[in-house]
C-alpha cells in the first residue's frame, strides 16, 4: 500500500501533464485504497504536475530499480 511521502512510479503515459510511464513522483495525499495525489518534479526541483491518480496508475518503487533522466517537453 502506498503511504504519504512514498515515491511512486507512473504506470502509464499522461501526455496532458507531460508525464510518461516510469516517471517518479511523490505521493502527497493518499485516498485510501482508491489512489493518491502525486507530485512530479524535475531534478532541479520544478514542479511538473500534481495529479490525482488511481491505484492502477501508480506503484511503489521496486527493489533494485534505477532512475533515468529525461527532458520534459511542455
Amino acid at each position: 500500500m502506498i503511504e504519504e511521502l512514498d515515491r511512486v512510479v507512473l504506470e502509464e503515459d499522461l501526455p496532458e501533464y507531460g508525464l510518461k510511464k516510469g516517471d517518479i513522483g511523490t505521493a502527497v495525499l493518499v485516498h485510501g485504497e482508491e489512489g493518491c495525489e502525486a507530485e512530479f518534479i524535475t531534478l532541479d526541483g520544478e514542479t511538473v504536475a500534481v495529479v490525482t491518480l488511481l491505484t492502477s496508475q501508480v506503484r511503489p518503487i521496486g527493489r533494485g530499480e534505477i532512475a533515468n533522466a529525461r527532458l520534459v517537453m511542455k
